[in-house]
């Protein structure tokens, strides 16, 4: 995956992840509290996934240490 599109997926994620606790403890939660709770719990479930697919093949980009390498 390319740089570009790791970031765009990460802030489509963390995006995401702000609207549904947004829209769980300010509309949602006047209709059924339990389906808020479960609206949180999967928001709260997308930060790692994100982090996840944010740093997926960032090492592959980066330079080596400067005392690793070859002569």
């Amino acid at each position: 995956m390319d740089r570009r599109r790791r970031h765009r997926t990460y802030f489509w994620l963390m995006g995401t992840c702000v609207v549904l606790i947004l829209l769980a403890w300010n509309v949602v939660r006047l209709w059924s509290t339990t389906a808020a709770i479960v609206m949180s719990v999967i928001a709260a479930a997308i930060p790692p996934v994100a982090a996840f697919v944010g740093n997926q093949g960032a090492l592959d980009e980066s330079q080596p240490p400067a005392g690793d390498e070859e002569r």
